[in-house]
């Protein structure tokens, strides 16, 4: 969500932003809908000074004995009243289509946010580790999961449809601590932990961008209400409609939730697998600070995200997200690419991203600073990670050639010191 008057300053910079994103020009018809308002508001502010003036001289008119000059002022006084309620509906009217066309469109992304038109154009800024390399052909995790027994798409296609899993037995087990895991450790990087709702109103999505963009990637609820498609919608809308003390801030939250993708748009992408489901569990991070603190918050909740698989000790690489492929309501975007051997290949796993005040604006989240004035706040947020992926990095770089699966070391006594998982266990 943008300031129109900021836009109304900055009309040429702000439609050169959007070109950034492969949008049109926006400023001439935004400031022509705005224009628009302005004289419905000023129309409006007319007629109720003008009723307010005759009211008063209704009473001047009765104390005079004047009925029929009262009886005159009274009729008036009803038009403008009339006046008025059509006013400021019409004004709320506009006010509505401006905002509708505020709120469709994209962040601004930030100036060190490399041109591009899509993945292809990421810069990768840095490696961890090297690719382990194997004497056998290395299996892809369904393959490796099913060869055990504990990974069963089938089953879970009969209960649900295509794109979820039953994880069974340690397999199962694995799943579970990874995300305690992940959890324990952001809670030590300062974030507080928070059981946020899975059920969200319209309000919550749209404050932090799903809505109304991207309603066909959730699911809808026959009450109106949405399942989580993200914990970063909760824990950002944790603030929402206040006004916080600068001396609070940042705040800092993590949650390990399940989140709900409809995947739209993704028909016959990864559809063998847990790459890619409509149910999966992930470990979100969000922080709320002010301007002036925002980008090093950036570079800290990258440095959080990575912590995670360097303690796993899987390799991955880190990648600066271009243009084309920075996410619509942020602006600018950090992805962790693990090492996937079975595909060999590289594939994200954690999107660390800042907002800017583009989500508090929609949320009308802010702050006092120094000079007791009320600024927006920015928001950030990151997987920390993504508990699904996370398990088949695991299971693919700790693949042994007989086909089980050694536990890393920092999660052994998360596993009750169980040291791997082979089809007997």
């Amino acid at each position: 969500m943008f300031d129109i008057k900021w836009i109304r300053e900055n009309p040429k910079n702000f439609d050169k932003a959007l070109a950034r994103r492969s949008v049109e020009p926006e400023s001439t018809n935004l400031l022509q809908l705005d224009d628009v308002r302005k004289t419905t508001i000023l129309a409006l502010n007319e007629a109720q000074e003008q009723r307010n003036a005759k009211s008063k001289q209704i009473g001047q008119a009765k104390a005079q004995k004047d009925e029929a000059k009262a009886q005159e002022l009274m009729q008036e006084v009803a038009n403008l009243k009339s006046e008025v309620q059509q006013g400021e509906e019409k004004e709320r009217q506009q006010s509505e289509a401006l905002n509708d066309a505020l709120a469709v469109l994209p962040n601004i992304l930030a100036d060190d946010v490399p041109d591009g038109a899509d993945e292809s154009d990421n810069v990768e800024l840095s490696r961890f580790s090297e690719p382990r390399k194997f004497n056998y052909v290395a299996k892809q995790h369904f393959e490796l999961g099913e060869t055990l027994g504990q990974m069963d798409f089938e089953t879970a296609a009969k209960m649900a449809g295509s794109r979820f899993v039953v994880l069974k037995g340690l397999l199962a087990r694995l799943e579970r601590i990874l995300g305690q895991f992940m959890l324990d450790e952001q809670i030590k990087n300062g974030f507080l932990e928070v059981v946020p709702p899975l059920l969200l109103r319209s309000e919550a999505l749209f404050g932090t961008g799903q809505l109304p963009k991207f309603a066909d990637d959730a699911f809808e609820t026959k009450d109106g209400r949405w399942l989580l498609p993200t914990s970063e919608v909760p824990l950002t809308n944790m603030v929402r409609e206040s006004i916080l003390a600068e001396q609070d801030l940042p705040l800092r939250f993590t949650a390990l939730t399940p989140c709900f993708r409809s995947e739209a748009g993704s028909s016959g992408k990864d559809t063998r697998g847990m790459i890619r489901q409509h149910q999966f569990n992930k470990v979100e991070m969000v922080a709320i600070t002010t301007p002036d603190k925002s980008k090093a918050e950036h570079e800290r909740m990258l440095g959080a995200a990575e912590g995670i698989l360097k303690k796993l000790d899987i390799p991955f690489r880190t990648m600066l997200l271009c243009a084309g492929d920075t996410g619509y309501s942020m602006q600018k975007t950090y992805d962790i690419e693990a090492w996937l051997p079975g595909q060999n290949a590289y594939r994200e796993i954690s999107s660390v991203s800042i907002a800017g005040d583009w989500q508090a604006r929609r949320m009308n989240a802010r702050y006092r600073d120094e000079n007791k004035k009320a600024q927006f706040v920015h928001t950030l947020n990151g997987s920390g990670v993504a508990v699904g992926r996370a398990l088949i990095a695991v299971m693919e770089n700790y693949q042994q050639g007989d086909g089980s699966i050694t536990i890393p070391d920092v999660l052994v006594p998360y596993m009750g010191g169980i040291k791997s998982i082979s089809a007997t266990s």
